[in-house]
């Protein structure tokens, strides 16, 4: 988790994740890239981080494990806690991806700089009063050396931000998934790497070839994003039509 401390007055925590730009076969055999121009669906995206995030704090607070504390208290009620979280449900969650100006290189240095620092060095730090704590942060909006500025925080709200910063226990600032993960990182990252030299060098398909590749992908088989080939790893059954009774005879004594 990710945090610019000072460059932005509402304090949001930020969650950057690198994605490649396509992945391993099922088998693990050989390199599948994505299509140029295409990357992440973002409104797909945007859902399922809604519906992921939702779940866990409802989780979390059907399991008594959210502390709510001062204005939030009165959400420890069930009621009222779905009631808050109803409209999140529906509103759209921003989710942003682009492709990087500088290159992927400037991307990975810029996130360096924050995942392998302390909240805010020393150096920062002009004054400690009875006012409260002074320290110098960047206005990013701002070009030229008037950009530097000083903010003044009473000692408990400084506190809660520096306590942004600070993951809690089980958390890690850095985690590896898929094919990065720490067990099989090294060989993976050696395989892609031959895969793309690989590639590089093997001739192109004449666009000829290429249309001919898309016409065999069958409409259901083919992605309705992108254009590319969908390969169907499970298969779930729809539900199931509610079986109609049978009517019960009605008998009629004429006794």
């Amino acid at each position: 988790m990710l945090h610019t401390w000072g460059s932005a007055l509402t304090h949001h925590p930020h969650v950057h994740v690198i994605v490649p730009g396509g992945g391993l076969s099922p088998d693990g055999s050989r390199w599948i890239a994505c299509k140029p121009g295409f990357f992440l669906p973002v409104r797909v995206l945007s859902r399922l981080f809604r519906r992921l995030f939702l779940e866990g704090l409802a989780d979390l607070h059907a399991a008594g494990r959210l502390a709510l504390f001062a204005d939030l208290a009165p959400l420890a009620d069930k009621p009222a806690f779905d009631a808050a979280l109803a409209p999140l449900r529906r509103s759209e969650w921003v989710v942003y991806a682009k492709r990087p100006f500088a290159g992927p290189k400037a991307v990975l240095a810029y996130l360096a700089r924050y995942i392998h620092r302390v909240a805010i060095s020393n150096s920062r730090l002009i004054a400690l009063d009875e006012k409260g704590i002074t320290f110098r942060w960047k206005d990013y909006r701002i070009k030229g050396r008037d950009r530097l500025k000083t903010m003044t925080l009473d000692a408990a709200e400084f506190i809660r931000r520096f306590l942004l910063h600070v993951l809690p226990a089980g958390f890690h600032r850095i985690r590896h998934y898929g094919l990065f993960a720490s067990a099989v990182r090294a060989r993976n990252i050696e395989f892609v790497r031959q895969s793309l030299a690989a590639a590089q060098n093997a001739p192109r398909p004449s666009p000829a070839e290429a249309d001919s590749w898309a016409d065999d992908v069958s409409p259901a088989r083919r992605c309705p994003c992108c254009g590319g080939r969908m390969i169907i790893v499970e298969t779930f059954e729809g539900a199931r039509p509610a079986r109609q009774r049978q009517p019960s005879p009605i008998r009629i004594d004429t006794s």
